[in-house]
C-alpha cells in the first residue's frame, strides 16, 4: 500500500472517533491532549512510562505508521509518542493498556532478534519492514505472529488517533471547524451523479409531487 493510500485509509478510521480506538475515558483522553498541547516546543520531551530503548522503537515505529509525506508532518513531527507516553502515564491509564504496550514492544525486538540477531531498532529499514509486513495485515498473518498482529494494530490506531486529534491532523483532513462558507454552490455534480441523484428529484419529494 503507497503512503498516501495508507494516510487516507488512517483518517477515514480516526475522523470517526479519536477515542473509539483506544480502551480510555473522555476525561483521561482530554488531560492526555492538553498535557501533549502545553509541551514546551523548544525543550526535549523525557518520557514518563517508556524507558529509553521502548521510546526510541516507539518514534520509530510511529513513522513508519505516518511517514513524512510532501504534504503534511510525520507521526513524531505531531508528537504522537508524546500523546502515547502521556495517555500510558496518567493515573487512569489500564494495566492492561500498559502490559499490551510493553509486551507488543518486547515481541518486535524478539521477533527482530530471532530473525537478524538485532534489535529492532538496529535492523536495517528493508528487515524491519519484513517484520512489520507479517503483521500489517491480519487477515493474512501467520497464526504464530498473531502477538504481534493484535500489538500493531492497536499501535496502529493509537497513532492515528494521536496524529489527528493534533492542528497537523486537522490540517490533513482539512477540517476548518465551524466556519461559515458564502459560497456554498451546493453538491458537485460529480458526486451527484455518483449518488444516482438530482435536485430535480429532491425538490419533488420535497414538494409532495
Amino acid at each position: 500500500m503507497s503512503d498516501v493510500t495508507r494516510r487516507d485509509a488512517l483518517k477515514a478510521f480516526a475522523v470517526v472517533s479519536v477515542a473509539g480506538f483506544i480502551d480510555v475515558g473522555a476525561p483521561q483522553l482530554e488531560r492526555t491532549l492538553r498535557a501533549v498541547e502545553s509541551l514546551d516546543q523548544g525543550q526535549a520531551y523525557t518520557p514518563k512510562f517508556f524507558t529509553r530503548h521502548e521510546w526510541q522503537t516507539v518514534r520509530l515505529l510511529a513513522d513508519y505508521v505516518i511517514p513524512l509525506d510532501t504534504r503534511f508532518g510525520s507521526a513524531t513531527e505531531a508528537k504522537v509518542p508524546e500523546f502515547m507516553d502521556v495517555l500510558l502515564a496518567d493515573k487512569d491509564a489500564t494495566e492492561a493498556s500498559k502490559i499490551s504496550m510493553r509486551g507488543g514492544l518486547a515481541w518486535l525486538d524478539n521477533e527482530s532478534r530471532s530473525r537478524f540477531s538485532k534489535t529492532f531498532l538496529n535492523a536495517s529499514d528493508a528487515q524491519r519492514r519484513l517484520v512489520l509486513d507479517d503483521i500489517a495485515w491480519p487477515k493474512k498473518a501467520r497464526p504464530e505472529v498473531s502477538h504481534g498482529v493484535a500489538f500493531f494494530t492497536r499501535f496502529r490506531d493509537l497513532t492515528a488517533s494521536g496524529f489527528f486529534s493534533t492542528a497537523l491532523g486537522w490540517q490533513d483532513v482539512q477540517y476548518i471547524g465551524n466556519v461559515f462558507n458564502p459560497n456554498w454552490n451546493g453538491c458537485p455534480p460529480a458526486a451527484m451523479a455518483k449518488l444516482g441523484v438530482s435536485y430535480d428529484l429532491m425538490n419533488s419529494r420535497v414538494s409532495g409531487k
